[in-house]
């Protein structure tokens, strides 16, 4: 599900469809499951000894998901809606059926490749203006004019000369176009990861995850904070959209944290936060990062160990912070009427994490399973349906019906992500027809003077001000293609290039003025989003620091010896505890102005990498041996204030 439809369902405006579409939206979601899972588990040819292109299947699920698009579109008469569909489903399958003629001809341009690319162009361009908004359109639009610009620009901006015809048929039938390695991915792999989430969420495993998180930190001081911090990391574990996570998360945490006495504009932003929090969180991570596997061209499970410690560092500066914030204004636990006791939820549910053992014993240990990652994930869904059927959770049952249910909702849940995977391909198609890339690494190299840091900070803007307003996979598609070759250039290795790319993108989510998740938050806290991205960047300040960790000390992607690795976690956790410290006013007791500053600064100097420049590495031993000496300032300066407290005697 795409940022702007879970904010319009949140806001209850999804609208109706007639009985008609009803019927046609759930025969097109069939096919498509049908398609996708029938292909990851090889059914045509041990079944039926066929063989198909890849481009084939990806050109047909392509059509179904413009189909379903259309169809569902408040299209006013609705009459073109269904047009839309009848015209995708045909020009898809036409693409299909003559997919080999097509492309051995392609060079020289055949009229019904040129024609049929045309159509399929359009069609795209405004599903994906429906669904994900006007920004990702407009820059596929800006790019594909700078095509025909770029080779009457000088120097460096020059790009290769291309014809109109040949652009649009390498969109719509190159590999390298609409359908090419990104449309396979969100087909291929997010389809199935997607259906996994739609089934456990369905079946109860969401508010398993939910009641987990309750039951665990509920009776904690900032119980209500920690159960949206804890609830949504592990919503995470399944879901990779921020905004699906803030509406299915926050509309129970954000008025549980208002109740309890955090103010309903930090609310918001702490489950903003939170919920952003789990486009890194393994084992299933958004879309983007099983692009990113692609791109990279390495296993799934290695980006999945790459981003375990900067999600770690993510959740615990969450954490940190709400826990000092709680501390300071004396926010109990949370007020939760008969709050179940850990042992039983995790007795009621013991057969939730199963799946997902079984999905990470794969993904660990792909050498000795040999199971392709989607069809793990096919396995772990068969394996949580049957369990789910047989066990239930809390005394409720899913029925047959309510399953086949959310089997079928997972080609609407999936929907948005195969279109923003098709209109990707178009980015992609025209930055590798055209050269442009080439060129804009150039320029930005020079522009930072070949300083990685100055490049890098660069990089973090621009990614950013890329992010607002579009879905992280669409971030990343761009970031991929355009600045991380620039960062890789400087002798930056391509995973923490690519991973850079992406964290900064996904930060656009809770950075203003374009904040999607932090908007979504308040629409559930009923405060200005304004109000609420502020607070968000207030509340996760550690985490614009944590890209440049992970690019300058290659250990905090795992890579690298235990005592390395360890002595840098804890390093930039000691970093992170006295900057959130700064930032709230409290530790052991409250920070007066001067100490709340040394504080920052001390934390600040710890989480700045070593051997980012010259000099770093003094200044990051300044940092920690001030963190120590003001940890234990404080300390003694709450043991001072508990012994001079007037006590009060009991009645």
């Amino acid at each position: 599900m795409s940022d702007l439809h879970a904010i319009d369902e949140a806001a209850g405006m999804r609208p109706a469809i007639s009985p008609a579409a009803a019927l046609a939206t759930d025969i097109l979601q069939a096919l498509l499951l049908i398609c996708v899972v029938g292909w990851v588990l090889d059914l045509p040819r041990r079944l039926f000894g066929l063989s198909f292109y890849t481009e084939q299947l990806l050109a047909v699920c392509l059509g179904l998901a413009l189909a379903l698009s259309f169809i569902n579109a408040n299209f006013k008469p609705a009459v073109f809606g269904w047009i839309g569909g009848a015209l995708a489903l045909g020009i898809c399958g036409y693409i299909a059926v003559r997919y080999e003629p097509l492309t051995l001809s392609i060079a020289m341009l055949p009229t019904e490749g040129v024609i049929g690319s045309a159509i399929l162009v359009l069609l795209v361009l405004e599903a994906t203006r429906r669904s994900a908004g006007g920004v990702l359109v407009a820059i596929i639009l800006i790019i594909s004019a700078y095509v025909f610009i770029g080779p009457h620009m000088p120097g460096d901006f020059a790009t290769r000369n291309v014809s109109f015809e040949r652009l649009l048929v390498y969109f719509g039938l190159d590999t390298n176009g609409m359908i090419g390695s990104i449309l396979s991915v969100a087909v291929l792999i997010v389809v199935p990861f997607t259906l996994m989430g739609q089934v456990l969420g369905r079946t109860g495993g969401a508010a398993y995850f939910a009641d987990l998180a309750m039951s665990a930190m509920g009776t904690y001081r900032g119980g209500a904070a920690k159960i949206a911090v804890v609830g949504s990391g592990l919503f995470g574990l399944i879901s990779g959209a921020a905004v699906s996570n803030v509406v299915a998360v926050g509309i129970v945490t954000i008025p549980l944290m208002s109740r309890s006495g955090f103010s309903r504009t930090r609310a918001a932003a702490i489950e903003a936060v939170g919920s952003t929090g789990g486009q890194l969180m393994p084992p299933v991570m958004g879309a983007a990062a099983f692009i990113m596997a692609e791109f990279l061209q390495v296993p799934y499970g290695a980006v999945c160990v790459a981003a375990a410690i900067p999600a770690l560092l993510y959740y615990i500066a969450l954490f940190v912070h709400v826990d000092l914030e709680a501390a300071k204004n004396k926010i109990g636990a949370a007020q939760v009427a008969d709050m179940p006791s850990f042992r039983e939820v995790l007795l009621s549910g013991w057969h939730f994490p199963i799946p997902l053992i079984f999905l990470v014993t794969t993904l660990a240990w792909p050498e000795f399973f040999q199971i392709p990652i989607e069809r793990a994930a096919i396995y772990s869904t068969g394996i949580l349906i049957v369990l789910s059927l047989t066990f239930g959770y809390r005394g409720k049952r899913v029925t047959p019906a309510e399953m086949v249910r959310a089997i079928l909702d997972t080609g609407r849940a999936a929907l948005d992500i195969i279109l923003i995977g098709a209109a990707a391909g178009m980015v992609v198609g025209a930055l590798n027809i055209s050269g442009i890339s080439f060129g804009l690494t150039l320029q930005l190299i020079t522009l930072a003077g070949e300083n990685l840091f100055v490049l890098l900070v660069l990089t973090a803007i621009i990614s950013i001000i890329l992010g607002m307003g579009m879905p992280t996979v669409s971030v990343y598609v761009l970031t991929a293609s355009l600045l991380a070759p620039s960062i890789i250039k400087l002798g930056v290795s391509p995973m923490a290039a690519h991973m850079y790319v992406m964290y900064f993108g996904m930060l656009s989510m809770i950075t203003p003025p374009v904040a999607i998740a932090a908007y979504a938050a308040a629409n559930i806290a009923r405060v200005p989003g304004w109000n609420a991205g502020w607070m968000a960047v207030v509340v996760g300040w550690s985490t614009f620091f944590i890209p440049f960790l992970f690019v300058t000390e290659p250990s905090m992607l795992m890579n690298g010896t235990w005592p390395v690795i360890a002595w840098n976690l804890a390093r930039n956790v000691l970093g992170i505890v006295v900057g959130t410290a700064g930032i709230v006013g409290f530790m052991f007791a409250p920070l007066p102005a001067a100490l709340r500053l040394a504080f920052a600064a001390a934390g600040v100097a710890i989480l700045i990498p070593p051997h980012v420049f010259p000099g770093a590495e003094w200044l990051d031993w300044a940092g920690l041996g001030g963190a120590v000496a003001l940890l234990a300032f404080n300390w003694l300066q709450s043991r001072a204030h508990k012994q001079t407290a007037p006590q009060v005697a009991a009645p």
